[in-house]
């Protein structure tokens, strides 16, 4: 019995794999496509967009959706206020969250780092996504502008088990725990450690919902839309 059951297991982690690398393939090629990007750098953003995606329960399409809105795939972008990289990652806002990452253009450590800020985002606002992307951005029309750019990605990048639609509630969102804002916080896992790759060094996940705290207030004029 014990056998069989490690046997399912494996099986069932097989195939999740292999619909991980099928999905971050066809959206390499699509941002290949769409974008002008080359394969090597549309493959590294489409893995790590993946990798956050899972670690953090977020749709990929929502991840791409918002790389797109701020630096249209160019991992050097700049922006007001020391924005930086894909998902314009500004740093004085985020010190105790990117202490240890040394180059915030590189793709991996740049959207684990977006990624990590929108989960502490939603944290804060007990699980409405809405209300995170309006802190991320710094608008309520941002947050609408990312919502209607989900729909140009949802065809290419399926959603992790568990992710976030784009109208803000979890997939695997029970009715008797969406039902009390109180609980809504407790659907979400935080990882223990926020890894970036090797290049960039490590830093702790506990330090995102802190990060976004201190950060919530000043959100508006710390970080706006490049486009």
């Amino acid at each position: 019995m014990s056998r069989l059951l490690c046997l399912i297991v494996l099986s069932l982690g097989l195939a999740q794999s292999a619909a991980a690398d099928e999905n971050s393939d066809r959206i390499s090629a699509y941002l290949t496509q769409k974008f002008g990007l080359t394969k090597d750098k549309a493959q590294k953003i489409s893995d790590a967009v993946q990798s956050a995606a899972s670690k953090y329960s977020l749709p990929p399409a929502l991840l791409l959706a918002i790389i797109s809105i701020e630096s249209r795939f160019k991992e050097k972008a700049r922006g007001a206020n020391g924005a930086t990289g894909l998902m314009q990652v500004v740093p004085q806002a985020h010190r105790g969250l990117l202490r240890n990452v040394k180059d915030l253009t590189e793709p991996g450590a740049n959207i684990e780092a977006g990624s990590a800020i929108l989960y502490g985002y939603m944290r804060l606002a007990n699980g409405d996504l809405n209300a995170a992307l309006k802190s991320y951005g710094g608008s309520k029309a941002y947050a609408q502008k990312v919502n209607l750019r989900v729909g140009d990605f949802a065809a290419v990048a399926s959603s992790v088990d568990g992710a976030q639609g784009a109208d803000g509630r979890a997939a695997s969102c029970e009715a008797d725990r969406c039902a009390g804002t109180n609980q809504w916080a407790d659907a979400f896992s935080v990882p223990a450690m926020l890894t970036a790759p090797a290049a960039s060094g490590a830093v702790a996940a506990s330090s995102a919902a802190a990060s976004a705290a201190n950060s919530a207030a000043t959100a508006g004029s710390t970080h706006t839309a490049s486009n």
